[in-house]
């Protein structure tokens, strides 16, 4: 939500003037730092057929270029070598409004390719000297109705609020002279999150036989069409940047019948507006006061929290659980010493069948499943048994499974005009049920028991995808 560990500040090729970076003689690159190439695609997702346009800037005479497929293994499905390279500049404003780098290659998406998610390696080829390898990717989605019957969204959304290139993210503490950016465009080289958070569930999922489709954050909003052909939404991680259009969507999907599993934390935190047909995101964040639409008088879709009183919106509505009663467990000072594990409430219910789990029991520790940011809900205790109390908007029905106590940083308070400060939260495993099943495992860290081969969350997750995926 704030301070991202998982966050890594990428160095420009070469810094020259105030904020603008140019090109220079290769032997004088070669000589200052590693040759490097970098580059981004033109959209986040495509459909077999589609044309992909990539970017790079190449401080080398060539390049080298290698696609592969990220699933249950790393498969290489194209490659090429020796392109020539170019130097360009980046803009002062690359952070907001991209690079506007022109395209150094451009091809059609091979029918042949199933949905997931793209790895480009770019490789620097100098004459002389050393080179750095760089990532962009991108997602392919579904071209027709197939056999796959659960989708996955991934997080494009919060791969662009952390990615700090060209000095500016949504947030200030990697960013030039620790000045938190208000818009971030996805037309940069992007700071991918996959492997921390979705990576682990993709692989796990594949290599159990899962039919998986994947699409972007961008697509909810843009091709709702998508969610009609599935069962069972997921979303995994870090899943934190949603638009208005995104969670209308996915919420009348709900509506009619849809299920989603969040085996995701600090999900729907903040509310973006796309703009530049969603090529950029912007979000005011803790100043929404500056929001234009602030001043406007139209407060519901500030760029702000979406548990924040003047939007009123609470993700709670959503998922179930939100940020504002969860808050932070082997991450920001917080309960850096103590296990990060899920206490059983109710093992009578179906997410636990097979796990031979009884109240009281703990799981998920080895991996430490509960971090490191968490979503809960206000809670009252009955017969030592935890009941949400609604207030806070999290649906009447919903049935908390397994809690684990968390806690925020004492600097976060300041986010929410309305908070108690000191107020110790939960991580809040739960579901409810409008239309469709919604469940949530709260924790940014689920899919890190999944990595761990953890048999009570492998089962857990194996409950939900074949209970609600078909």
């Amino acid at each position: 939500m704030f301070d991202d560990p998982f966050a890594i500040d990428r160095r420009t090729a070469l810094a020259v003037g105030a904020g603008v970076i140019v090109a220079a003689k290769l032997s004088a690159v070669d000589a200052i730092e590693p040759a490097k190439a970098e580059g981004y695609t033109d959209q986040t997702s495509y459909r077999p057929g589609d044309e992909l346009r990539l970017h790079v800037s190449c401080t080398a005479p060539t390049y080298d270029i290698e696609i592969a497929r990220l699933g249950e293994k790393r498969d290489v499905v194209w490659t090429k070598f020796a392109v020539p390279g170019t130097a360009y500049p980046v803009p002062a404003n690359a952070s907001s409004h991209g690079c506007q780098w022109p395209v150094s290659l451009n091809f059609h998406v091979p029918h042949d390719w199933r949905s997931g998610y793209y790895s480009i390696r770019l490789n620097a080829t100098p004459t002389s000297g050393k080179s750095t390898r760089t990532e962009a990717c991108f997602i392919v989605r579904p071209r027709q109705a197939g056999i796959a019957k659960i989708l996955l969204p991934l997080s494009t959304n919060t791969y662009n609020a952390y990615t700090n290139w060209g000095g500016y993210s949504l947030y200030g503490y990697h960013a030039k002279h620790k000045v938190q950016g208000r818009r971030v465009s996805f037309d940069r080289p992007q700071q991918s999150q996959f492997a921390s958070w979705e990576g682990p569930f993709v692989q796990w999922a594949e290599a159990s036989g899962y039919e998986i489709d994947y699409c972007s954050n961008a697509d909810l909003e843009y091709h709702p069409e998508l969610l009609e052909r599935y069962q069972l939404v997921v979303s995994v991680g870090h899943d934190e940047y949603w638009s208005s259009p995104m969670r209308d969507h996915l919420e009348r999907f709900i509506g009619n019948g849809g299920n989603v599993a969040f085996l995701s934390g600090n999900t729907c935190c903040w509310q973006v507006r796309t703009e530049d047909n969603g090529r950029a995101l912007t979000c005011w964040k803790q100043n929404f006061g500056d929001d234009p639409l602030y001043k406007s008088g139209n407060r519901k879709l500030l760029s702000s929290l979406w548990s924040h009183h003047l939007i009123g919106r609470p993700e709670n509505l959503l998922t179930g659980v939100g940020f504002l009663h969860g808050g932070y467990r082997k991450s920001h000072g917080q309960y850096m010493n103590d296990p990060a594990e899920y206490i059983v409430h109710r093992p009578e219910h179906w997410l636990f069948e097979g796990t031979d789990l009884k109240r009281g029991d703990v799981f998920g520790g080895k991996d430490t499943i509960v971090g490191y940011e968490c979503d809960g809900c206000e809670l009252v205790w009955k017969d030592g048994l935890p009941t949400p109390t609604g207030k806070d908007g999290t649906p009447e029905n919903f049935q908390v499974l397994a809690t684990c106590p968390v806690k925020w940083h004492p600097d976060d308070y300041e986010w929410y005009e309305k908070s108690e400060k000191g107020r110790i939260g939960n991580a809040t495993l739960g579901t409810y049920t409008r239309g469709g099943t919604v469940v949530t495992t709260a924790s940014t860290d689920w899919s890190h028991g999944l990595r761990g081969k953890d048999p009570t969350v492998m089962r857990i997750t194996k409950n939900i995808l074949d209970k609600l995926g078909r």
